[in-house]
């Protein structure tokens, strides 16, 4: 750990930037990256099935519209996708 923090010492003197600013730009700059990942799969499952939201999906699913057996993981996934998406915008917002 003691080795890290002296690269992280060593860019934040390079950029004229305390430690604090690095590890929060470098913390926000990380949970962008993940959540724009997230919104990717996101993106693809829905459009996989043309839905907006795990709502609409569960939706066409009651209407018989999406057959359950053979999309049922992917189902699952987006709904985790689209929880774990929520979360780290609330974890991201703390920086605004």
């Amino acid at each position: 750990m003691q080795l890290e923090m002296q690269y992280v010492d060593n860019v934040a003197e390079k950029l004229n930037l305390s430690r604090d600013e690095i590890l929060r730009e470098s913390l926000k700059f990380y949970l962008e990256k993940i959540i724009r990942e997230i919104k990717t799969d996101i993106f693809k499952i829905r459009t996989k099935y043309g839905v907006s939201s795990i709502e609409d999906f569960e939706e066409k699913y009651k209407k018989g519209e999406i057959e359950e057996k053979d999309s049922w993981q992917e189902f699952q996934k987006l709904d985790h996708l689209e929880f774990k998406k929520e979360e780290l915008e609330n974890a991201l917002a703390l920086f605004k």
